[in-house]
């Protein structure tokens, strides 16, 4: 489907609430954002469990187009995290042993075990890509762990060098995304939360890495900064340690929270040519933002990015989110920036 020629237009940064009827939420929120397998989150018996996935990704399609939102997703309803699924079904890793990583705060994460070359032998969102595509009226998008943020997330017991490693989850990302434009999707994006908390590597080797993974990538190509999830991490900085960076990227797109954290929207200017997907959606209010609170939020943006690069979208994936409240904000998103265009279409510039 052609991208929306309208201004302002709406998207979600990837993930949408999975039913009750298909995950235990309270596990889901005991696992926090699992490196690992986390299979006993799942309410349904493995024999049953794709085709409830389905029917759960059929009505995040469905929310997303009855609220109002231009580009959807699948809602990455059938990934136990944004980065679990791909990362454990590529060669190299042993997913049934995994390693561990200790925080700076002391605390162990299970995560992947690299115990060979990085390598992806199969598609692994191939068919979510074919049945998003299948099932939804409009645009699409699907998302991608990055490989700087991959390769921040394993025990690497093979290669010892850490621009190796994030070079290997490059390719294997490569071979991904074009797997996901040959099967029809609109977007691609890649998650990369892991740049901003290590700094030093992602100068040194991070926006090579995304550069690899977008190579030859036709059509729009979104990369992702986040701070986290709002459920997971509730007090978020009012400024991001590596952002210009990412203007020597190749992807067209960069997605940034800007709601939750209060950011200051100074620091769009150092984006400059790139079109901006502003988190507009504060994923810690428990309440529905009110429109025109939204609307506001949207025409901060525009004093700093032209109206025709400017994407509205929540700060953060919606995972963790009850429905209902994932619902009217993104509801509530659509209709502020109808309004918006309404005040573009109005001005005398158009803009």
């Amino acid at each position: 489907m052609p991208y929306p020629s309208h201004l302002v237009p709406t998207t979600v940064v990837g993930s949408y609430p999975q039913p009750d009827w298909l995950v235990d939420r309270a596990t889901l929120h005991q696992h926090g954002v699992p490196r690992a397998r986390a299979g006993d989150m799942w309410r349904v018996a493995p024999e049953g469990l794709e085709q409830a996935q389905d029917d759960a990704t059929i009505l995040a399609i469905r929310d997303m187009e009855r609220a109002g939102i231009d580009i959807v997703s699948d809602g990455e309803i059938r990934r136990e995290s944004y980065s679990n699924r791909f990362a454990l079904a590529l060669d190299g890793i042993d997913a049934e042993a995994p390693g561990e990583l200790r925080s700076a705060g002391g605390r162990v994460t299970k995560v992947p075990r690299v115990v060979g070359p990085i390598r992806r032998v199969a598609g692994v969102e191939t068919r979510d890509a074919a049945f998003l595509r299948a099932n939804a009226v409009g645009p699409t998008k699907l998302t991608l762990p990055g490989p700087f943020t991959l390769s921040r997330q394993v025990q690497d017991d093979f290669y010892r060098d850490e621009e190796a490693l994030a070079m290997d989850y490059a390719v294997a990302v490569n071979a991904e995304l074009r797997a996901l434009k040959a099967a029809g999707v609109d977007v691609v994006q890649l998650d990369e939360p892991w740049v901003r908390t290590a700094p030093e590597q992602a100068v040194r080797y991070g926006v090579k890495a995304i550069n690899r993974a977008l190579e030859g990538i036709e059509g729009p190509t979104v990369v992702h900064l986040c701070f986290g999830y709002a459920a997971v991490v509730a007090e978020k900085p009012s400024g991001y340690g590596f952002l210009a960076e990412l203007g020597d990227t190749i992807a067209g797109q960069i997605s940034i929270e800007a709601a939750q954290p209060r950011l200051d929207l100074g620091v769009l200017r150092e984006l400059a040519g790139k079109t901006i997907l502003l988190g507009v959606l504060d994923l810690n209010d428990p309440k529905i933002e009110p429109v025109k609170v939204v609307a506001d939020r949207i025409r901060d943006g525009l004093r700093y990015v032209a109206a025709d690069r400017l994407v509205a979208a929540p700060d953060c994936g919606m995972k963790y989110l009850p429905r209902q409240t994932a619902f009217g904000k993104l509801r509530a998103m659509a209709q502020a920036a109808a309004m918006v265009r309404r005040e573009l279409a109005g001005s005398p510039a158009g803009c």
